[in-house]
């Protein structure tokens, strides 16, 4: 009987062993490509900050790491931040002031990767001159009326660009024209002198005869966009957070790689004007980084100043670093 009782005591034993390491075998699977993780849901506008996430759709590379995915297109910054508000998405294309502006009273969001940022010869935002208007100097906009959208990172930008390029703040007007496209038009229309403009349809302008006074390649460290995820997403879904950021980052190198090789793919997901579709060159794409705490404080400096918030919010309540896909 002791016999027997002792063959019993081995065998549940050897079953418990066995179970552990199946329980760590299927735990390591779970973090392996081709495993499905909790789905997320994206806002995303369609401008060029966006493009790696096409990239990593059609070549698969959510499927690879196992992350179901879906695009939720918006039309604007304001139906993206109502998404974004009511739940009904994951996460968001966007930049440090929205997800300051969300954060304002309690923390709901916080940016995880850099989507885009500006290169030398790749700028994201251009500060152009009317067709037929010599103006090619900072000190030549003093009381001239720039077109903008306000409180958003394009008068950011241009606040920070005339500043740095020697106007004073006080020389510096705006005029409110929130809607691009028609920024776009009243600029070379002769109707605005001066205007703001993103990449590519600033491009577009210059070549329709607009001229570039300054764009912020030269102080790349003011423009920058990010991919922001609600709280309780990176709480609940932190995994389907990690994979997708390891499909979005593979994306990016694959761009940076050979970003002539996705021009097809780029004209159908993305606007680019037909005056530039054939020349238009694809920007480089940042990957495994997040913006700085001194980039975070100089937003904070500019709403604080302008009265958007009462006071600076927090670098690590806002933005981190821990979802960031991890070095090759």
């Amino acid at each position: 009987m002791k016999g027997i009782k002792k063959i019993r005591q081995v065998i549940i034993g050897s079953l418990c062993i066995m179970s552990v390491i199946l329980a760590g075998l299927d735990s390591d699977l779970a973090a392996q490509p081709g495993n499905t993780a909790e789905p997320l849901k994206i806002a995303l506008l369609p401008i060029l900050d966006a493009f790696p996430y096409y990239v990593a759709e059609s070549e698969g590379y959510f499927a690879d790491y196992g992350v179901d995915v879906k695009a939720v297109p918006v039309a604007s910054g304001l139906e993206r931040d109502q998404l974004m508000q009511s739940g009904a998405i994951d996460g968001m294309l966007n930049e440090m002031i929205t997800t300051a502006n969300f954060n304002r009273n309690h923390i709901q969001v916080r940016s995880v990767i850099s989507a885009r940022k500006a290169y030398r010869n790749y700028p994201l935002f251009r500060l152009l001159s009317a067709p037929g208007i010599n103006f090619s100097a900072a000190a030549q906009l003093a009381q001239v009326p720039i077109g903008v959208s306000k409180n958003t990172i394009i008068e950011y930008v241009t606040d920070r660009l005339l500043i740095a390029e020697g106007l004073g703040a006080d020389a510096i007007v705006k005029k409110s024209v929130p809607i691009i496209p028609e920024r776009y038009q009243l600029l070379l229309q002769g109707q605005l002198k001066a205007a703001t403009l993103p990449d590519p349809l600033a491009r577009s302008a210059i070549a329709a005869g607009a001229g570039e006074i300054v764009d912020d390649s030269a102080y790349p460290g003011y423009s920058v966009s990010v991919l922001s995820f609600s709280v309780k997403s990176l709480q609940h879904k932190a995994r389907a957070v990690r994979l997708f950021l390891n499909a979005w980052d593979r994306a990016a190198a694959a761009i940076n790689n050979d970003p002539e090789s996705f021009r097809r793919l780029l004209l159908e997901k993305i606007r680019v004007p037909k005056n530039i579709q054939s020349t238009y060159k694809i920007p480089p794409y940042p990957r495994r980084e997040v913006p700085d705490a001194g980039q975070w404080a100089d937003v904070m400096d500019w709403m604080t100043d302008r009265g958007l918030l009462k006071s600076a919010l927090s670098y690590e309540d806002s933005i981190t670093a821990e979802f960031l896909p991890e070095g090759d």
